[in-house]
C-alpha cells in the first residue's frame, strides 16, 4: 500500500508526515533556520524573485478555473450578503478585499478580528458568503468562526496557503496560495493574486452598479477633501 503512495515504507511514510506537520506550525525562527540551510549564493532580490515568481505560476496551476468563476458569481449575487474576515497577518489582506467588494455592491461586512466578531452572525443568513483568508500556524479564532458561519448555512470559502486552513474541510470552494519564501516570514502575494483576480471578474459582472456606487463615492471623497487635488 505504501509503494501505490510513492513511499518505500511506513517509517518514510510517516517521517513526510512527521516533516509536513512541522512545516505547518513552525514559527519565524523555525523557517528561517530552514531556509538558512537551503539557499543558493546570490543576491537576496535575485533568490526571493525567483522563489516568488514560481509560488505565483504554481498557486495559478492548482487552481480549477470553473471554482474562480463559481465564487465570482457567489459574490456577485446580491441577495447574498458578504462576510470577510482573515486572522493577525492575513487581516490586512481580508479589508484590502472587503474595500473593493464594498465599494462594488452593498451588504458586505468586515469581520471584526476581536471577540465582538460573534455579534456578526446575528445577521448572518443561510446562503450568505464567508470568505476567509488563513494560512499557517491556523488560528483557532478563525477556525471556530468558519464552523459556525457553516453551521448556520453558510457558503465558507477559505482563501489559504499549501497546507489548507482545516476550514477546507466544511467548503465546497477552497483556494490555496503558496506562501513559503526564503524568509522567516511567508509571503501573501500568492493569495492577493487569487482576491485580485476575483475583484477584477465581480467588477465587470456588476459593472453598472460598480460605476453609479463609485461616482457616489468620489463625491463623497470630494466634499471631505479626502485626496489632493491638482488644479
Amino acid at each position: 500500500m505504501f509503494q501505490k503512495l510513492g513511499f518505500s515504507g511506513y517509517g518514510q511514510l510517516q517521517a513526510t508526515l512527521r516533516d509536513e506537520l512541522c512545516e505547518m506550525i513552525s514559527g519565524p525562527v523555525a523557517k528561517r533556520n530552514v531556509w538558512m540551510e537551503r539557499l543558493p549564493e546570490g543576491h537576496v532580490l535575485n533568490r526571493f524573485a525567483r522563489r516568488t515568481l514560481e509560488d505565483q505560476r504554481r498557486t495559478i496551476d492548482q487552481v480549477d478555473p470553473d471554482d474562480i468563476d463559481a465564487l465570482c458569481r457567489l459574490l456577485a449575487d446580491r441577495d447574498r450578503r458578504t462576510f470577510v474576515a482573515g486572522g493577525r497577518i492575513t487581516g490586512t489582506l481580508a479589508r484590502y478585499f472587503y474595500l473593493h467588494l464594498q465599494m462594488m455592491r452593498p451588504d458586505v461586512r468586515l469581520m471584526p478580528s476581536a471577540a465582538s466578531w460573534p455579534h456578526d452572525l446575528l445577521d448572518l443568513n443561510a446562503g450568505d458568503v464567508l470568505v476567509v483568508l488563513d494560512v499557517r500556524r491556523h488560528e483557532d479564532a478563525t477556525l471556530a468562526m468558519g464552523q459556525m458561519c457553516h453551521e448556520r448555512g453558510a457558503e465558507v470559502v477559505p482563501v489559504t496557503d499549501q497546507w489548507r486552513s482545516p476550514i477546507h474541510r466544511v467548503a465546497r470552494l477552497t483556494f490555496s496560495g503558496r506562501i513559503a519564501v526564503p524568509s522567516a516570514w511567508d509571503w501573501v502575494a500568492s493569495l492577493l493574486l487569487l482576491t485580485e483576480c476575483v475583484i477584477a471578474s465581480v467588477q465587470e459582472t456588476l459593472w453598472t452598479s460598480v460605476r453609479t456606487r463609485t461616482d457616489d463615492l468620489e463625491a463623497a471623497f470630494d466634499v471631505t477633501g479626502l485626496f489632493r487635488k491638482f488644479e
